[in-house]
Protein backbone atom coordinates (compact mmCIF):
# COMPACT_ATOMS: atom_id res chain seq x y z
CA UNK A 1 0.00 0.00 0.00
CA UNK A 2 1.47 3.93 -0.23
CA UNK A 3 3.26 5.37 2.24
CA UNK A 4 1.11 8.38 1.64
CA UNK A 5 -2.08 9.12 0.38
CA UNK A 6 -4.72 11.78 0.66
CA UNK A 7 -7.70 12.71 -0.99
CA UNK A 8 -9.48 16.31 -1.09
CA UNK A 9 -12.79 17.18 -2.66
CA UNK A 10 -13.80 20.75 -4.36
CA UNK A 11 -17.14 21.49 -5.07
CA UNK A 12 -20.33 23.59 -3.89
CA UNK A 13 -21.82 22.28 -0.79
CA UNK A 14 -25.39 23.89 -2.24
CA UNK A 15 -26.95 24.16 -5.64
CA UNK A 16 -30.43 24.46 -6.99
CA UNK A 17 -32.41 21.93 -8.19
CA UNK A 18 -31.27 21.07 -12.17
CA UNK A 19 -28.09 23.06 -11.60
CA UNK A 20 -24.67 21.60 -13.27
CA UNK A 21 -21.89 21.22 -10.85
CA UNK A 22 -18.27 21.26 -10.97
CA UNK A 23 -16.21 18.44 -8.81
CA UNK A 24 -12.94 18.02 -8.54
CA UNK A 25 -11.15 14.85 -6.89
CA UNK A 26 -7.63 14.53 -6.34
CA UNK A 27 -5.68 11.49 -4.34
CA UNK A 28 -1.90 11.99 -3.20
CA UNK A 29 -0.63 8.72 -3.78
CA UNK A 30 3.04 7.76 -4.19
CA UNK A 31 2.84 6.02 -7.74
CA UNK A 32 4.92 3.52 -9.41
CA UNK A 33 4.46 2.68 -13.02
CA UNK A 34 6.00 -1.01 -12.84
CA UNK A 35 8.12 0.05 -15.51
CA UNK A 36 11.28 1.65 -13.66
CA UNK A 37 14.43 -0.51 -11.92
CA UNK A 38 15.91 -0.34 -8.80
CA UNK A 39 19.86 0.74 -8.05
CA UNK A 40 19.77 -3.11 -7.56
CA UNK A 41 17.90 -4.25 -11.03
CA UNK A 42 15.30 -5.17 -10.31
CA UNK A 43 11.62 -3.77 -11.34
CA UNK A 44 10.11 -1.68 -8.90
CA UNK A 45 6.51 -3.16 -8.96
CA UNK A 46 3.82 -1.30 -9.81
CA UNK A 47 1.80 0.67 -7.30
CA UNK A 48 -0.78 2.59 -9.29
CA UNK A 49 -4.40 3.96 -8.67
CA UNK A 50 -6.63 1.39 -10.82
CA UNK A 51 -10.52 3.06 -10.58
CA UNK A 52 -11.62 6.04 -9.40
CA UNK A 53 -15.66 5.86 -8.77
CA UNK A 54 -18.02 8.45 -7.72
CA UNK A 55 -21.44 7.98 -6.57
CA UNK A 56 -24.45 10.54 -5.61
CA UNK A 57 -26.99 8.86 -3.30
CA UNK A 58 -25.93 5.40 -3.92
CA UNK A 59 -26.17 6.05 -7.86
CA UNK A 60 -23.32 5.68 -9.93
CA UNK A 61 -22.18 9.09 -11.77
CA UNK A 62 -18.90 8.62 -12.45
CA UNK A 63 -16.15 6.37 -12.87
CA UNK A 64 -12.61 6.41 -14.33
CA UNK A 65 -9.88 3.33 -15.23
CA UNK A 66 -6.40 4.41 -14.86
CA UNK A 67 -3.42 2.59 -16.28
CA UNK A 68 0.52 2.80 -15.64
CA UNK A 69 0.66 5.99 -18.11
CA UNK A 70 -1.29 8.31 -15.39
CA UNK A 71 0.60 10.38 -13.31
CA UNK A 72 1.27 10.45 -9.99
CA UNK A 73 -1.73 12.04 -8.14
CA UNK A 74 -4.25 12.42 -10.21
CA UNK A 75 -6.97 15.26 -10.64
CA UNK A 76 -9.97 14.14 -11.70
CA UNK A 77 -12.97 16.75 -12.95
CA UNK A 78 -16.22 15.87 -13.58
CA UNK A 79 -19.86 17.60 -13.95
CA UNK A 80 -23.22 16.13 -12.48
CA UNK A 81 -26.38 17.78 -12.18
CA UNK A 82 -27.71 18.89 -8.89
CA UNK A 83 -30.98 16.61 -8.47
CA UNK A 84 -31.35 16.00 -4.55
CA UNK A 85 -30.17 16.79 -0.97
CA UNK A 86 -27.61 14.05 -0.27
CA UNK A 87 -24.03 12.62 -0.32
CA UNK A 88 -21.46 12.00 -2.67
CA UNK A 89 -18.98 9.43 -2.14
CA UNK A 90 -15.46 9.20 -4.19
CA UNK A 91 -13.36 5.87 -3.81
CA UNK A 92 -9.95 5.11 -5.50
CA UNK A 93 -8.88 1.63 -5.43
CA UNK A 94 -5.44 0.68 -6.46
CA UNK A 95 -2.75 -2.36 -6.46
CA UNK A 96 -1.56 -4.02 -3.33
CA UNK A 97 -5.18 -3.75 -1.80
CA UNK A 98 -4.50 0.08 -1.78
CA UNK A 99 -8.33 1.87 -1.06
CA UNK A 100 -9.05 5.38 -0.06
CA UNK A 101 -12.62 6.90 0.45
CA UNK A 102 -14.21 10.52 0.98
CA UNK A 103 -17.57 11.95 1.34
CA UNK A 104 -19.00 15.19 0.37
CA UNK A 105 -22.73 16.53 1.38
CA UNK A 106 -24.74 18.95 -1.38
CA UNK A 107 -27.78 20.90 -0.29
CA UNK A 108 -30.34 20.79 -2.72
CA UNK A 109 -33.10 23.75 -2.80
Amino acid sequence: MSKTSRTSITMPSSAKKGAIIEIRAIAQHDMESGFRYSEGGKVIPRDIIRIFTCTYNDVEVFKADFYPGIGANPLIIFTTIATETGTLEFKWSGDDGYEALNQAHITVS
